[in-house]
């Protein structure tokens, strides 16, 4: 089952002097708070001309460093509805936040459009209300992720430029980091990537699908996963989940209905504990002869390393992988693509 999607709703653009307001759908704030980086959040969001507040129920915390539904629900309701709010961002990821899905107020978030952002387990909520409400999402930065205080500028930037622009092209970085910053931002090890591995080259464009692709697993029999028909799916996945847990759960993607209508097919850089080469990943596609025909691509800035560029669920891609280069480029109506 997948839902046809309502007309897009581009959200506001963020301003000066705008509020974010912090919730928790997946894990508490009380989670991140265990390593207090709060003085690199506070920092870097007076430098975006932000304001930050906070979700009444942030801070409860039961046996899954989570909370009840019905305060996670309260806190996303009251964000939606509030409009001194001009953005709503995920304090941290977790594992629950399609738990609430069956209890939104489609018709209030649809009628309240700012921009909505988080990543990982949020990969749910940014899907699902794209597909429920066509509201243009924002898979990037959690509001806990601002607290990385070295190595963090490109995220950084490409979090105010998808909120705050119309359209905007990834320049691909040389390096990334891949480790438990929030523990120690002092002993960092700095890696030089290869860059984008081009899997199968050719030229796309297509509406923005994806995120974490375990989770965006979740959404499939449900209302709430949006067609795929004529999209570029955008992939990720974190340290926990090996090749063989991709392979079968991307198969189980491109068979669902419009799996095989994607107009190409994008891969986030995998973390180095994943165990995930070029290799591996090339012999995985080579299964799929849907993806022998599309442009696919990997080793982008997305998902659980950083840096990592925020993706407009529910805007558009263009995507280039030809003469062994990829260009992206972004942007929330398709028009605006150039």
């Amino acid at each position: 089952m997948q839902t046809q999607v309502a007309p897009s709703i581009v959200p506001a653009r963020l301003r000066t002097g705008d509020t974010l307001r912090a919730i928790a759908p997946s894990c508490s704030r009380t989670f991140v708070l265990e390593f207090d980086n709060r003085k690199w959040i506070n920092e870097r969001f007076a430098a975006m001309g932000l304001k930050q507040e906070f979700g009444k129920h942030v801070d409860e915390n039961d046996s899954f460093d989570s909370s009840p539904i019905s305060s996670r629900i309260a806190d996303m309701h009251a964000a939606f509805a509030d409009p001194s709010v001009a953005g709503i961002i995920s304090v941290i990821g977790g594992f629950n936040s399609n738990e609430l899905l069956p209890h939104l107020d489609w018709e209030l978030i649809a009628a309240n459009p700012k921009v909505f952002c988080g990543y990982s387990d949020f990969t749910a909520l940014a899907n699902a209300v794209h597909a429920k409400t066509g509201l243009v999402t924002y898979v990037g930065a959690h509001w806990s992720s601002f607290g990385m205080r070295d190595h963090f500028e490109p995220t950084g930037q490409w979090f105010q430029t998808a909120t705050h622009e119309h359209s905007w092209s990834i320049e691909h970085t040389s390096e990334f980091t891949d480790d438990l910053w929030f523990m120690d931002q002092d002993h960092r090890t700095v890696h030089t990537t290869e860059g984008p591995w081009v899997l199968t080259p050719g030229t796309a464009t297509g509406k923005v699908i994806g995120g974490n692709l375990g989770t965006l697993h979740l959404l499939q029999g449900t209302e709430f996963m949006p067609s795929l028909d004529g999209t570029i799916l955008f992939i990720e996945e974190d340290s926990s989940e090996d090749i063989h847990e991709v392979a079968r759960k991307l198969a189980s993607i491109l068979q669902s209905p419009a799996g095989a209508l994607i107009t190409g097919l994008a891969i986030g850089r995998f973390q180095l504990e994943s165990g995930i080469t070029r290799s591996l990943l090339e012999q995985v596609i080579a299964k799929h002869p849907i993806l022998q025909r599309i442009p696919v691509v990997a080793n982008l800035d997305f998902g659980h390393t950083s840096p990592m560029f925020t993706l407009p669920i529910g805007g558009y891609a263009a995507l280039s992988s030809n003469n062994g280069s990829v260009q992206l480029r972004f942007a929330h109506e398709q028009e605006q693509l150039g």
